[in-house]
Formats: structure tokens, C-alpha cells, sequence
């Protein structure tokens, strides 16, 4: 009687606990997932590099993803700070930020390359030092760009006792192309965007400064994401850096060797005082 009993009840709770969890995994597959991506380029470049991202994501995973676009970068962080991202391509201290205040968590970054600001101007150009920026217009994609804006900002003003007249030009591409122009006397960006402009633009510009390394752009990843979705793009992130095809579409971002990212990576931020030239 007893083990009759028993195997009654085993037959009720067993189902009970798969009908538990059934409604968050068909809920998830039901959901679309947005993915948000630092507008660091123009919109349609940005499309033809993390499109294929996306499509991979949904076919590895099984979840639906959806990129939402931002027109500038005061765009995507309001959008950030209003949690209107599942998933996010951001900056590191984007990432520092939106995780103090909407608990973000760095999923994967690039593990091999380091991420610096760097100062450019014309080839041709007769500045070959940084000290002869001194009171000239400089562009930046925008003031919360991090390497390209807010370290290099931060050199100037703190390191190199440097004043220049910050020119915001939405992105980095215009950047680029207001120094080769003559617009500015120079330019605020980082090694990854330089090397993606055409060749004979990359020929006619020079680096005169870098700033320090620090840790690159992660993807995280919003609380509120159900964890086996969160595994699930990790994990696919992570496969798809060990395929030659997956490297290359990785390589666009560019991201050059994929790997785990932590909270750690990026909390030393804090120490660098870049709150005095972050707009809010």
C-alpha cells in the first residue's frame, strides 16, 4: 500500500516540475531578444557586420533576435540606460556604468587585442607632436566615446596640460574623414577603426599619440534575460570564434580572438576619474 502511495505521488510531481519550467524555455523561444550595437560606424556598415552575427546566434541558439539600432552614441547610451537592450555591443566604461546601474554582466570580449585612443591627423600635415594641438580644434565621434573621446581627453587635459576645442562628429568614420578634409587639425579614434577605413585613407593619415590600454568592448547582457538564454549566446559566441568562417565575421566587429569577459575586467575604471568629462 505504502509503495503505491509513493509511486502515485512520484507520477503527479514528476510531471508538475517539466510543466514548471516548460513555460520560461517556450516563453523565451517565443521572445525576441534585442540586440543593441555601439554606433561606431554607420548605420548600414553596422548592419552588414552583425547581421550574420545575428542570423548565427538565432540558428544556434533557437531564440529570436532582433537589432535595434542607435543614430549616435548619446542615442545608444540613454537606450542603455534604459534597458531597451537584452544584449549589448558597448564601450568598457558603458559597461562599468550599466552595470552599477541596471546590472549588465559582460559576457565575452576580445581576449587578445587591448583597446587604446589614439590621435591622428594628415599625413602631409606639419604637426608631428601632440604638443602642437595646443588650443586647435580636434574631432571625436562623440564625448562618451571612450579611447577615442574620453582617454584621450583625459590625456590632454590631465597628463599633457593640453587645451583643444573638442569638435563631436557622431562617429568614427567622420572623424577620419574631417581630418583627411582639412576640417580639423586632428582627430580622436582607436587603432581597431583606423585599420578598418579604406586603404589609401589609412595612407594618408598619421598616429602622433596613443593613450593607455585598457580592457575591450564586451558583449553583456541584461538581468532580466532568462540564464539558459544568456548560456546560450555565450556559448555560441564562444564556438563561433573556434571556426575560420566565425573568426572572419568576428574579425569585422573587430574583434580578433573571442573569449570570456567578467565584471573585474572593467571595474578599474572607477580609478580614472573619467566621470570629470562624461556627459551625462
Amino acid at each position: 500500500m505504502y509503495s503505491r502511495l509513493i509511486a502515485l505521488l512520484l507520477s503527479i510531481i514528476i510531471p508538475l516540475s517539466i510543466i514548471a519550467t516548460f513555460p520560461t524555455t517556450a516563453l523565451a523561444q517565443e521572445k525576441t531578444f534585442i540586440f543593441g550595437i555601439i554606433p561606431q560606424f554607420e548605420a548600414k556598415k553596422l548592419r552588414s557586420i552583425w547581421q550574420p552575427i545575428i542570423n548565427y546566434l538565432k540558428t544556434e541558439t533557437g531564440y529570436n533576435f532582433k537589432i535595434k539600432g542607435s543614430p549616435t552614441i548619446p542615442d545608444f547610451e540613454s537606450e542603455i540606460m534604459q534597458g531597451d537592450f537584452d544584449f549589448v555591443y558597448l564601450n568598457p566604461y558603458q559597461s562599468m556604468l550599466a552595470n552599477e546601474t541596471l546590472g549588465y554582466t559582460p559576457l565575452v570580449k576580445d581576449i587578445e587585442k587591448t583597446l587604446f585612443g589614439i590621435i591622428v591627423v594628415k599625413k602631409d600635415s606639419s604637426i608631428t607632436d601632440v604638443s602642437q594641438l595646443d588650443r586647435q580644434v580636434i574631432a571625436f565621434p562623440a564625448p562618451n566615446a571612450l579611447a577615442a573621446s574620453l582617454l584621450v581627453r583625459k590625456d590632454l587635459q590631465d597628463d599633457l596640460k593640453i587645451k583643444v576645442y573638442p569638435r563631436y562628429v557622431k562617429t568614427h568614420d567622420s572623424v577620419y574623414l574631417n581630418v583627411l578634409l582639412g576640417e580639423v587639425a586632428a582627430g580622436g579614434g582607436v587603432q581597431k577603426t583606423l585599420s578598418q577605413q579604406q586603404p589609401k585613407y589609412q595612407a594618408a593619415l598619421k598616429v602622433i599619440y596613443k593613450t593607455r590600454e585598457v580592457s575591450p568592448h564586451p558583449v553583456s547582457s541584461h538581468p532580466r534575460v532568462p540564464i539558459n538564454v544568456v548560456n546560450a549566446v555565450k556559448n555560441a559566441l564562444l564556438k563561433l570564434g573556434e571556426t575560420t568562417e566565425g573568426k572572419n565575421l568576428l574579425a569585422k566587429i573587430p574583434m580578433k580572438k573571442i573569449g570570456e569577459a567578467s565584471l573585474m575586467d572593467y571595474l578599474s575604471f572607477k580609478e580614472l576619474g573619467l566621470e570629470r568629462f562624461y556627459n551625462k
